[in-house]
This record gives C-alpha cells, sequence and structure tokens, in this order.
C-alpha cells in the first residue's frame, strides 16, 4: 500500500497573508527541508527556512515554471487565484512540475460568477435565484433587478469577474442598486492597475461575456467551507466565518475580509460530511464531466438560511483572511496532502485517515485574526505610513501574518498595501484566542490604522439550520 509522500523543497506563488500563513504552516512540517515564495516578501522570507524570489512575477507562466525548475521545487502551491485566471497551473503541469491549484478553465468556477451558477445548477447545488447580463443589457437587468426588488427584501448585485472581494454590493432596494447597475453595464470602467485582481477584472470586461449577475438576496451567516481536491476527492478544513465589511456591526463597504475566526459554533467541523456531500462533491464531478477536473481548494461561501444552507460562490483557493486562522488549526502536516492533491490521488492520504473521516484533524480550541488595514481602504490604500508594535504584538502571543508591508534598509516597515497585516490569537476557546488577538493588534499602530473591534465578538451558540440534501 503506497503512503503519503513529503515534499521536501515546495515553492508557493504569491506575496500575501494568505501566502505568508502557507510558508508559515509548511516550514515547521516534519521533512521539509525549504520553502521557496515567489515573489514572496521581505516578512515571509523573515520565516526560517523560507526564500523568497522577489522578481519573480507570479502573473507570468513561463517566469514561474522557471522559477519551479531552478529551485527543484517538488511541489507548487498556488496562492492567489490572478495567477490561476492567467493559466500558470496549466503552464506548470504542461512543464510535468506537481501543483497545486486548478487550471484556468476550473478556475472560471471564481472567475465568472455566471460559470458558477451554471455549474452549481448542473450539480443541483441550490443557489440565488439569479441572472447574468452583458455589456448594453443594462434596461433588461433593470427590469429584472426590479423584480427582485418587489419581494422587499433586496437584492444583490454581483461583478462577474475577479474583483479583488470587492465586486459585490448588497442593495436594500432598487434605487441603491442602480449606481452599481449603471456602473457595470453602462458605459465602460476606467478601473485602475492598484492590484493584479483588477486588471483582471478590466479584462473580463472587454472580452464580451457577462458583466454582471443579479441575485435575489439570502439572509442568514455566513461560513467558509473549504477542502482539499484531487478532481475526485474532497477533505474539509476546518470551517471559518469571514469579516467581509469595513466597520464594526458589518457596516460600511465590502473589502477583501477585516477578520475571521474558526471554529463556527453554529456549523461544527464534525457537521460537515454532509456538506461534502451535497455541495463540494457535485460541483467537483459536474467540473469533471465537463473535462475540467479541479484540483486544489475548493473554497465554497455558504449562507445558513432558515430552509438551510445555500452556496453564495465558490472560489479556486484558500480565503484570505481565513487562511490565517484555518492553517494553525491544523493538527497534522498538510504538504503530503497537497501534493497528493496535485498528483490527482488523495487515495493515500484517506486509506491513513479512515473511511469515516470527511475532514483534516484540528487542535482542540480557537483561533480569532484581525486584519488591520491601510487608510484609505478598501478605494484608495495608502501607502508609506511606518509601523510600531510588531515585536510587541508577538510578544503578547499573537501570530503576525505581513499582507501589504514593506521593509526599510533599517529594518522597520511600512504599510505597502490595503489589508497590511493579520493578527491572530489562540486559545482554548473563541473568547480566549479573541482576547490574544484584540490585545496584539491593539499593541501595533501606525497613521490611520483601520480595523474592527468586533470579530468574533457575537459568534452565535446555537448549530445551523439542518442540511439541505440534493
Amino acid at each position: 500500500m503506497s503512503l503519503p509522500v513529503m515534499p521536501t523543497r515546495i515553492m508557493v506563488l504569491g506575496g500575501g497573508g494568505r501566502e505568508h500563513a502557507l510558508a508559515w504552516k509548511l516550514t515547521a512540517e516534519p521533512g521539509v527541508n525549504q520553502v521557496v515564495v515567489a515573489p514572496g516578501s521581505t516578512a515571509i522570507g523573515a520565516e526560517a527556512r523560507v526564500r523568497c524570489l522577489p522578481g519573480v512575477d507570479p502573473l507570468d507562466p513561463g517566469a514561474v515554471v522557471a522559477a519551479a525548475r531552478e529551485t527543484s521545487a517538488e511541489l507548487v502551491v498556488v496562492g492567489p487565484e490572478a495567477p490561476l485566471a492567467a493559466g500558470v497551473a496549466d503552464a506548470l503541469a504542461d512543464a510535468g512540475i506537481a501543483v497545486f491549484g486548478p487550471t484556468r478553465a476550473a478556475a472560471r468556477i471564481e472567475t465568472s460568477k455566471a460559470f458558477c451558477h451554471e455549474v452549481a445548477a448542473a450539480a443541483g447545488v441550490r443557489m440565488a435565484r439569479s441572472r447574468a447580463f452583458a455589456a448594453g443589457e443594462l434596461e433588461a437587468a433593470r427590469l429584472f433587478a426590479t423584480e427582485l426588488a418587489r419581494s422587499g427584501t433586496g437584492l444583490v448585485v454581483k461583478a462577474d469577474g475577479l474583483a479583488a472581494g470587492k465586486g459585490v454590493a448588497v442593495c436594500d432596494d432598487l434605487e441603491a442598486a442602480e449606481p452599481f447597475l449603471a456602473a457595470l453595464l453602462g458605459a465602460p470602467r476606467t478601473a485602475d492597475k492598484a492590484t493584479s485582481a483588477d486588471e483582471t477584472a478590466r479584462t473580463n470586461e472587454l472580452s464580451g461575456g457577462p458583466r454582471a449577475i443579479l441575485e435575489e438576496r439570502l439572509f442568514g451567516r455566513e461560513v467558509s467551507v473549504i477542502a482539499i481536491s484531487d478532481g475526485r476527492e474532497a477533505l474539509i478544513l476546518p470551517v471559518a466565518r469571514d469579516h467581509k465589511r469595513l466597520a464594526d456591526g458589518d457596516d460600511g463597504p465590502n473589502t477583501g475580509g477585516m477578520g475571521a475566526y474558526s471554529p463556527v459554533p453554529d456549523l461544527p467541523d464534525v457537521d460537515t460530511a454532509e456538506l461534502v456531500e451535497s455541495i463540494h462533491r457535485p460541483i467537483l464531478a459536474e467540473l469533471a464531466r465537463r473535462g475540467s477536473p479541479f484540483r486544489g481548494f475548493l473554497y465554497a461561501g455558504l449562507i445558513l438560511t432558515e430552509d438551510g444552507p445555500a452556496l453564495l460562490e465558490c472560489n479556486a483557493r484558500l480565503g484570505d483572511p481565513e487562511a490565517q486562522v484555518i492553517l494553525p488549526r491544523l493538527a497534522g502536516p498538510v504538504g503530503p496532502i497537497l501534493l497528493g492533491a496535485a498528483r490527482g490521488d488523495l487515495g493515500p492520504v484517506r486509506r491513513t485517515m479512515g473511511p469515516a473521516t470527511a475532514g483534516l484533524a484540528a487542535f482542540p480550541g480557537a483561533t480569532v485574526g484581525i486584519v488591520l488595514a491601510a487608510a484609505g481602504y478598501p478605494d484608495m490604500p495608502r501607502r508609506g505610513d511606518p509601523i510600531t508594535g510588531l515585536d510587541a504584538a508577538a510578544d503578547l502571543g499573537g501570530l503576525v501574518f505581513h499582507a501589504g508591508t514593506l521593509c526599510r534598509p533599517d529594518g522597520s516597515y511600512v504599510t505597502n498595501g490595503g489589508r497590511v497585516l493579520a493578527v491572530v490569537g489562540r486559545g482554548p476557546d473563541l473568547a480566549a484566542a479573541r482576547d490574544v488577538a484584540e490585545r496584539a493588534a491593539e499593541a501595533i499602530a501606525w497613521d490611520g490604522l483601520q480595523r474592527r473591534r468586533d470579530i468574533a465578538a457575537d459568534a452565535p451558540l446555537q448549530r445551523a439550520p439542518a442540511v439541505v440534501a440534493r
């Protein structure tokens, strides 16, 4: 019987907080000699046995393949979504390099919300009632929005392509939805080039495909249920809850995520097996049927409605900041699992886990992560503000993952992005973990720092509604 194999040299593609957490986790695993992060950052490179390649463009498939060969990487883990949309995983696979991350075709489950709805419908997975609209269909979209608004519960407007986590507008009525519809379906927008995801979104807009998705508004608490997949099999990671809104009380604009916690009391990790069967496996089967088997992190963003869980969206990678609270909870090595999935065979891993196990083992206790964002985020984040208190935060027990920082010649850090840091606390329960995270986050400062102070503060004690079978 074959056994799981630990890759000794791993490349992680990306340079944000998610990739910092991945590097932190992988370098601590027995048998891993080195983790190479491309492009990485100074802070990521400060982790033991981590080497960064700042000159590698993660959106250039040829450059990534060359870097993987030069470093003799036995496994490449693609962190962000934009390289997947650029076909980096395809290029690595074509070069014979084991890559954990879906092909461009399979990654459409994230890069096109219309495609996600199409696949979910074919797979029998419940999503909100919706319709897709292309450029020039503003009047048709207004008619459908009017129909949705008649319910009195509002509607949701989504950009079809990648939008750095900020392409969703939850609207109370038709009047609130109008500016978002006009922006997406009216004259072409002139988005800036602040991020790779922005560039990808602009490409989507000019492609002639759908620009906007209109959905009925569903109500309930959201959860992130992420599986490691080899194209057929699915192993669930500990469940997490992300907070998208900028301000306390879920107020303000949508962001890429202002904090997260795990576990989720109203959807315990032990209750996720049925979700695998009703959501992840049907979607994986449908993608495989279409000739695009999915190997990577399949992220299901769910909403726990009174009628049971419904799928809001799929992502093709680990969530951010969910990764920062999930990875510290994993009780065993993840390297062999990622390599097995990249090779299309999680069988050896499954055989070591036992037939009744649907998810990876987690340490008892909890994690809470608080995102610290720059002044002006999410619209125009300011760069260059000096950061203080990083060492103090670590001394207080916080794990500090860097997402948007720049190291100056004297070794100090300044802000260099929208979401700058994620500060994670660990404890025997959510209250204790939150206390560590709050104290550590409070130790860090810069001019204009933005953060929420209610992450996990109202974590519910009740269980979720019963899972609705397909």
